[in-house]
């Protein structure tokens, strides 16, 4: 998916959502003036960023809803 596609799918699920909570956090971090530096990280963590991001790639993760489906019970 390129970037591009990418924004408009972000902004269709802004459109379709009516949680308030959801795009008051979402406007928070768009506003947000601190930014994210890998490279400001320990070298484990980055590391471990960098894992976890090849694994997305390649399709290995499961989905944050049925994550929550599964724990929900434990919450």
């Amino acid at each position: 998916m390129s970037i591009e596609e990418l924004k408009i799918e972000i902004a269709k699920k802004v459109f379709e959502t009516n949680d308030e909570n959801l795009l008051s956090e979402l406007d928070m971090l768009l506003s947000s003036n601190e930014k994210f530096i890998l490279e400001d990280l320990p070298l484990h963590v980055q590391e471990g960023i960098k894992r976890g991001m090849k694994q997305v790639e390649e399709g290995k993760f499961t989905p944050h809803d049925e994550v929550m489906k599964l724990y929900n019970k434990y919450l």
